[in-house]
């Protein structure tokens, strides 16, 4: 059986987005429920709303592809992202990854989860059999986007944690999952995003 999109529209829209729901956030919410649906890994809604509740953190609730800092073109990325390092606000950061390549390619932030560093756009095109180092704004793409959220937090792409590590039939680890992503890193707020995801789905 199918996941009830009336319910879970409803369902979001009111706990999630203030009761509005704009074409492009359906948009993008309808891509990973497809994507889920489709794609057969898994039957776990709690895979599928902690996927959500990523990709609604990382976007900033705009629940489509954004470039880091959320900007409109790839050279206002890098100003930022500049501008940031010379102020000494990315204290994690030791060398600008950010940086056009003798190709003229950047490696910032793109699509619905931040991948960063040519090494992950490398690994990413290798799983997912799309070209993200010869062309690293196709990151950018919906269907792209999508994938490399779904590949890289069913398979650990991103840090080496995996949905199945911290969701089965003996565990319920909604804090522990943000270490898919980024450390725990506002793992309490992606926790209250996954359970109301989870909530809509009917989970």
């Amino acid at each position: 059986m199918g996941i009830d999109r009336k319910r879970f529209f409803d369902g979001v829209r009111g706990t999630l987005y203030g009761g509005r729901l704009g074409r492009g956030q359906v948009a993008g919410m309808t891509a990973l429920l497809d994507r889920f649906e489709r794609g057969g890994e898994t039957d776990d809604l709690r895979f599928l709303a902690y996927m959500l509740a990523t990709a609604h953190h990382e976007t900033g609730g705009r629940m489509r592809p954004v470039r880091e800092t959320f900007a409109a073109t790839d050279a206002v990325a890098i100003a930022r992202l500049d501008k940031a390092f010379a102020e000494g606000r990315l204290p994690q950061v030791s060398a600008p990854y950010w940086w056009r390549d003798e190709d003229g390619r950047s490696w910032f932030g793109r699509g619905l989860v931040q991948i960063t560093h040519r090494w992950n756009y490398e690994r990413l095109s290798a799983l997912t059999g799309i070209d993200l180092v010869g062309r690293p704004e196709r990151a950018m793409e919906m269907a792209a986007a999508v994938e490399i959220l779904f590949v890289g937090m069913l398979q650990g792409a991103f840090t080496g944690r995996r949905l199945a590590d911290h969701f089965s039939a003996g565990q319920d680890d909604w804090v522990g999952a943000r270490r898919i992503i980024n450390g725990v890193d506002r793992a309490e707020r992606v926790v209250g995003y996954g359970r109301a995801f989870l909530v809509a789905l009917g989970g």
